[in-house]
């Protein structure tokens, strides 16, 4: 073996080191390494084929993330007891190494790549996420594989009012702000995160933090590189040029492109149609033979002049491809309650990006059980964002939610839950959006359709937010730039950046920012920023016409739930032998009733959608729970009749003795006629017999009492 390794101190307190290692696992692979910190470690894989594919014009990488159970030292759960597909998690992070790794590849290199990361052993203090993309960047730097990195991804927080680098789980409950940031060591190439309502200078400030210890990270990597030798990377042919062919294109479609370009229509389907025609009159100019031969090519060449076609226009005449200015909002309309059935529902439209909205109410019985390698637990807000295939035209087979879905609905959960009621929210939420048209910040639709389907449904949230997703043209020769306000899904395309933010008046609640070039410059974001603002203080705006605040209260035929606590003693009477108490209860009242035990008492949440059934519920659980006090009338009910009295039920499951002498204050030598089986009759508790816990009752004690003669 010849095993190299380089290690590199975190900031902060704790002296926590990084240590990357190679030369001792998966040695068949093109690069591999194990990064380890505290007891976590990783082991990351990359492996490229030799040739592309024929007809391949695209980048085929795969990036999988995965936890190993066995590295928390548990098994995994259901009935194969192995790991199965990955969850959202593993999915989540994965997109977050993709998107770090994808832009840096070569543009003509096209060979399958793959990049694997394995959670092989875990520290609770060492969160493994923030390693994983410096992993598989690794892993990469120590193979001949041509990737115009390295690069490296932190986690930042802000602690205490403290940036931090790659916090623990237990320091990160008390964060205001978290995101991941992925860069190489001269720009930021990918940043994600959830933020309570921060400001646009905190989160440059936080990007700062980041990126200084990403360029420690990345020097870390290349110095690796050259220990191992593989500082000199493959040779690869995957294109083939006609450089006359391309010049004779740009011939004759350049200006055309260009007058589409210019704002020629708003829809996006005509102007695809027209730019779809240059084509066709481009290649009735071809020989069969020339657009069997150059297919590929010639589509190459078609996509990349019509790129710079769009984008030399957007910077000399700052309109864009539907005719508005770089900082102008698409029309929006919204609607409430459009689905009379659901608990809440909004329509949300901005331009031809449509979102039809759910919000579902529910117990705790419908909360999401987690049971991952690193995250155990439950969770009670669930937002899932769908993306059929009509929604952009097309016809697509439908093969379950992707990865882009799961991404593009964490980023809108991410959004709406620092504005989710802290307490008193016995609710578990699931919100649904649907995207019926598409063309460009679907995403964002999706955060402004759910808070405005929140508000419907009467959820109290603490402000309204919306979302806005900013683009970047830019030119590194003229250093002109245009910063684009609510992208279409053709300038994501096109553009430089695809940079989503989303926030209340008062700040930022979530950003995922993508970047496919070098150098852009803390200016221009501070300038992205501050355009982004204004966007989303409009969109805001234009929501508040449709609602402004929530529903004072849920819908009809929404759950009502009400807490009750009890102390933790009583918890067993409530439920009784086999469950047999809080069955019956059930039963009787049509409620749902959910008890447990948190900090030493019993919860209970009591839920129905019929007030009345609510209602009976809480009456059965007060009279189990309710201690009987000496001196209070009760209403009860004979259950039985002995000689010497009557036993007295007076509170659900509690019976007295009410003896002969204590029914009437003349002498009483039988019962009969005087009470039977059955019999409603206010009693009065006289006395707790303190050995046996018996009760004693009196009915004569609230009667007149005679006047003796």
């Amino acid at each position: 073996m010849n095993i190299k390794d380089i290690k590199i101190a975190l900031p902060g307190d704790g002296n926590r080191t990084i240590t990357i290692e190679t030369g001792k696992l998966a040695k068949q692979a093109d690069g591999s390494v194990v990064v380890r910190c505290g007891d976590t470690m990783l082991l990351a894989t990359a492996v490229s084929s030799k040739d592309a594919k024929e007809g391949t014009d695209y980048m085929p990488l795969s990036v999988d993330y995965q936890e190993k159970y066995a590295s928390a030292g548990r098994f995994p759960g259901g009935f194969f007891k192995r790991e199965a597909r990955p969850s959202e998690y593993e999915i989540l992070i994965s997109r977050l190494i993709d998107r770090a790794l994808r832009p840096l590849f070569p543009d003509d290199y096209h060979a399958d790549t793959q990049v694997l990361v394995y959670l092989i052993s875990y520290d609770k203090n060492v969160m493994p996420d923030s390693l994983a993309g410096l992993a598989a960047s690794a892993a990469l730097a120590v193979s001949d594989i041509p990737f115009n990195g390295p690069i490296a991804e932190v986690r930042v927080a802000k602690i205490d009012g403290k940036i931090v680098i790659n916090p623990s789980a237990e320091e990160m409950k008390k964060a205001t702000l978290d995101i991941m940031v992925a860069g190489t060591a001269h720009d930021i190439n990918m940043v994600e995160g959830e933020l309570h309502e921060c400001s646009e200078a905190e989160m440059t400030e936080a990007l700062k933090a980041a990126h200084d210890v990403i360029k420690t990270l990345c020097k870390a990597q290349l110095d690796l590189s050259a220990l191992v030798g593989k500082t000199k990377k493959r040779e690869y042919s995957h294109e083939t040029n006609d450089e006359t062919l391309k010049a004779n294109l740009r011939k004759i479609c350049y200006d055309k492109f260009y007058k589409i370009a210019g704002g020629a229509t708003a829809d996006k389907h005509k102007r695809g149609e027209m730019f779809e025609a240059v084509r066709e009159e481009f290649l009735a100019t071809l020989t069969d033979e020339d657009k069997d031969a150059k297919k590929g090519m010639i589509k190459r060449y078609f996509f990349e002049l019509e790129k710079e076609a769009v984008r030399d226009y957007v910077l000399e005449k700052r309109i864009r491809l539907d005719g508005r200015k770089t900082d102008e909002i698409r029309p929006i309309w919204s609607e409430v309650n459009y689905l009379p059935g659901a608990h809440g529902s909004a329509v949300f439209t901005r331009g031809e990006t449509q979102s039809l909205t759910t919000v579902t109410l529910g117990g705790k019985l419908d909360t999401q059980m987690i049971d991952g390698a690193v995250f155990e637990g439950s969770n009670n807000f669930l937002l899932h964002y769908n993306f059929p295939p009509f929604s952009t035209g097309e016809v697509k087979m439908m093969r379950g939610t992707g990865r882009r879905e799961i991404g593009h609905g964490n980023l809108a959960l991410r959004a709406l839950k620092p504005v989710l009621p802290k307490e008193n929210n016995p609710y578990t939420i699931r919100i649904v959006s649907d995207i019926l048209e598409s063309n460009g910040s679907s995403s964002m639709a999706t955060v402004c359709a759910g808070c405005l389907a929140l508000m419907d449904a009467g959820v109290q949230i603490t402000k309204p937010v919306a979302g806005i997703a900013m683009g970047l043209i830019s030119d590194p020769k003229t250093k002109k730039y245009a910063v684009l306000s609510d992208i279409l899904g053709d300038e994501d395309h096109l553009g430089d950046m695809d940079f989503k933010v989303t926030g209340t008046k008062e700040g930022i609640t979530a950003c995922q920012m993508d970047i496919k070039v070098d150098g852009l410059s803390y200016a221009v974001l501070a300038e992205a920023l501050e355009q982004a603002r204004k966007g989303r203080l409009h969109i805001l705006g234009e929501m508040a016409k449709t609602l402004d605040k929530p529903a004072a209260d849920y819908k009809p035929h929404a759950p009502r739930i009400i807490q009750l606590i009890i102390p933790k003693e009583m918890i067993g009477a409530v439920i009784g032998p086999g469950g047999k108490v809080i069955q019956g209860i059930q039963a009787d009242t049509g409620a749902t009733i959910v008890i447990e035990e948190i900090d030493g008492k019993g919860h209970i949440d009591i839920s129905a959608s019929d007030k009345s059934a609510i209602d009976a519920a809480i009456a059965r659980v007060k009279g189990i729970t309710t201690l009987p006090e000496v001196g209070e009338v009760y209403e009860g009910k004979v259950k039985s009749v002995v000689e010497f009295g009557a036993f007295v039920e007076f509170m659900p499951g509690k019976e007295g003795l009410l003896h002969i002498s204590e029914i009437d204050w003349k002498r009483l030598d039988s019962l009969a006629g005087v009470i039977k089986e059955g019999d409603k009759v206010q009693v009065k508790l006289i006395a707790v017999d303190p050995k046996t816990g018996k009760y004693r009752l009196s009915r004569k004690v609230l009667m007149p009492r005679p006047e003796t003669v």
